[in-house]
């Protein structure tokens, strides 16, 4: 893995924390998109009542990783958010083989394709054909929504004991100053970064993160991406866990009516 994308040595700057307490344990490591624009990274560990583990967006499995998984319990999901959050499913599932691999479709294909490790899919997601059970444990404190009107066919998971949304790249929160925090570098800093930051920030209006996701991210099908917003939106989330850029904490709703409120106010219109 290039050094211009991902850090040479992750253990070094990668931030594990837990956000709450023996349920929920984020892994946030340094990331620079095309090489040049920081986003950073962000793997999330969940713990079911019954000890489970799900991992969401894999990133570097480390010593350190390893450590901590072995202290929460037993990886039993291993999910890829969308066609691009993928790099590491090798690593996790050679680690733990008898966790269930989930992903949205085309990620076997692309996989497949760019010759990357061998990884049975337990789950595929389809816009044909839904999938509404994984298994008692896991439904019983996730509720969940394909998005394959999203550019990169997202996943999105709502955690509901711990009332936390994860995504990949539904929506950003730049900067990542957590991402970066032992990097050595400003998360800030660089002319790429300042101009993309400015069109994936949940300050103020959010109004360039608003245009960005209207006219790019759901151009294809924004009709299906607006009813998948709303559905969303019925979730009783506080808090956003996001790939790219900080945690969202208490006013994760509030954040997420704003930066989707076109979309929320269109399907509105068209029910």
């Amino acid at each position: 893995m290039s050094s211009k994308l991902v850090p040479s040595d992750p253990a070094k700057v990668m931030v594990i924390r837990d956000v709450v307490p023996r349920v929920i344990t984020t892994l946030s490591v340094p990331f620079w998109r095309f090489g040049k624009i920081k986003v950073g990274g962000r793997g999330t560990i969940v713990r079911l009542q019954t000890g489970a583990l799900a991992v969401l967006s894999p990133v570097a499995l480390t010593d350190d990783v390893k450590n901590k998984v072995n202290e929460l319990g037993e990886v039993k999901y291993i999910a890829a958010l969308d066609a691009e959050h993928h790099i590491f499913l090798g690593p996790w599932h050679a680690a733990y083989p008898s966790a269930q691999v989930l992903g949205p479709e085309t990620l076997p294909e692309k996989r497949a394709k760019q010759g990357n490790e061998s990884v049975p899919f337990a789950f595929v997601f389809q816009k044909d054909k839904p999938i509404t059970s994984i298994s008692p444990e896991f439904d019983a404190e996730f509720d969940w929504e394909y998005v394959p009107s999203h550019l990169n066919k997202e996943l999105v998971f709502h955690h509901k004991p711990s009332k936390s949304l994860i995504t990949a790249d539904l929506m950003f929160n730049l900067p990542a100053t957590e991402q970066f925090s032992r990097a050595g570098v400003d998360a800030e800093s660089g002319i790429f970064t300042k101009l993309f930051g400015a069109f994936q920030s949940t300050k103020g209006d959010a109004v360039w993160q608003k245009r960005a996701i209207w006219y790019g991210t759901s151009r294809g099908d924004r009709e299906a991406f607006n009813a998948s917003v709303a559905r969303m939106n019925k979730w009783g989330f506080e808090r956003i866990i996001p790939c790219h850029g900080d945690v969202i904490e208490g006013n994760g709703k509030g954040v997420f009516e704003k930066v989707f409120a076109w979309h929320l106010s269109a399907a509105k219109k068209a029910n």
